[in-house]
């Protein structure tokens, strides 16, 4: 009983201390694993916020410009985390997740106790509370942190970030968030963020098959795809993707925002929790399919937006860009 008020009020004194706890520029160090297609922008927006950044990334080459910026750079992930205060990953797959975190040369092998592991890789939601136990352990604290926004709002840092983990070092890790994104919201406890990225990517996917056939069919009609979009895009059929990805199609520009491959991935993750909770999602299920479709033409490593070639070929049209059939 003794040990049970101790423990509770140990957890109380570090909720109010990192309530209390800045971290600033020039007094926090970070660590960054993960420097493709978003980290590398993510990251740049907290060394120009004035953080000293030490970084890791599979392929160095990927570190070359955080390096010239003033980044760090590591040999492993655990040298990551001695040299940091708040270790931020963005990374492909949970099972990398995985090895940078849980690994023999991962974060949590090298992490000081009062430090943060922050992951914003789209990853399993059950991961992301293994991980939270795990930190614990150790006195490290542990947040999922997925993001939603693409390429373009990573670099423009107004990313969409789901956080999930404790309430106190969600709220002190803020003025770090803003620094990427411009919706910052708590869903919840350890996971909470896992799970609101795939309501995200569930709702992306659908709407991905809706606006690559909408276009598909103003192709093959004859219209001006540019002049359709003014008419559509801002009425009730808008979205981000026809907003912003479609302008990309017409163009012919099927290069990544957002790798085929990867959103494979989510919604494979998707798909597995909503068996886990004996839901059926027809619509997810569909679109995964077609996607399998459009990485067996060999466009996995394109954007989500090569999903219009995938549809295209099973209509027999050739789609040239920015010319009506």
């Amino acid at each position: 009983m003794m040990m049970g008020r101790y423990c509770s009020h140990r957890r109380i004194m570090k909720g109010m201390s990192l309530m209390s706890r800045k971290f600033a520029p020039g007094e926090t160090k970070i660590g960054w694993i993960g420097t493709g297609v978003m980290g590398a922008s993510m990251c740049g927006h907290l060394i120009a916020a004035g953080y000293e950044a030490t970084v890791f990334n599979r392929s160095s080459a990927k570190l070359a410009p955080l390096l010239a910026k003033g980044a760090k750079a590591a040999d492993s992930p655990k040298a990551v985390a001695e040299a940091s205060d708040v270790v931020f990953t963005i990374v492909g797959y949970p099972s990398d997740v995985r090895a940078v975190t849980l690994g023999p040369e991962g974060i949590l092998a090298g992490a000081k106790a009062g430090s943060v592991v922050v992951d914003m890789t789209t990853s399993d939601p059950a991961l992301a509370v293994e991980i939270y136990a795990a930190a614990r352990a150790k006195g490290v604290d542990a947040v999922d942190a997925p993001v939603s926004g693409g390429d373009v709002g990573a670099k423009e840092a107004r990313l969409s970030i789901m956080i999930g983990g404790d309430p106190a070092v969600v709220e002190a890790l803020n003025p770090l968030f803003a620094a990427m994104g411009k919706t910052i919201v708590h869903q919840g406890g350890p996971g909470a963020g896992q799970h609101t990225k795939m309501v995200n990517q569930i709702l992306i996917a659908t709407n991905m098959i809706g606006v690559c056939e909408a276009l598909l069919y103003g192709y093959k009609a004859g219209l001006d795809l540019p002049t359709v979009l003014q008419s559509v895009g801002s009425g009730a059929a808008g979205s981000w993707c026809l907003n912003n990805l479609g302008p990309r199609m017409i163009a012919g520009n099927f290069e990544p925002g957002f790798f085929v491959e990867h959103f494979l991935k989510d919604m494979g993750i998707a798909l597995a929790e909503a068996r886990a909770m004996n839901l059926a999602l027809p619509g997810l299920a569909l679109a995964e399919q077609l996607y399998r479709a459009v990485a067996a033409q060999g466009y996995a490593r394109k954007g989500t937006q090569a999903l219009l070639l995938a549809l295209a070929e099973l209509s027999n049209v050739e789609w040239k860009a920015a010319t009506p059939a």
